[in-house]
């Protein structure tokens, strides 16, 4: 399971690496480049499912267990 992630921003192209949380969702983000408060996009749980090169750890579990992917709040 990968535990980071590298955000960029939509906003500025930015981008950080950073270590997601294993129980739970990162549901804002301000972006270190312009300042922007990231918030997940329709459908996705949070920032890193949205913005990041890698999903938050709850959604990789479950794609690894081969089991519908759901919002992390619902895992």
């Amino acid at each position: 399971m990968k535990l980071v992630s590298t955000i960029t921003c939509p906003l500025c192209g930015h981008r950080a690496t950073e270590t997601m949380p294993v129980d739970a969702c990162q549901f804002f983000y301000e972006c270190k480049g312009c300042g922007a408060l990231l918030k997940p996009k329709s459908g996705d749980c949070c920032v890193f499912c949205s913005y990041g090169d890698a999903p938050c750890p709850p959604i990789q579990e479950a794609k690894e267990q081969s089991r519908p992917a759901a919002c992390c709040s619902e895992l």
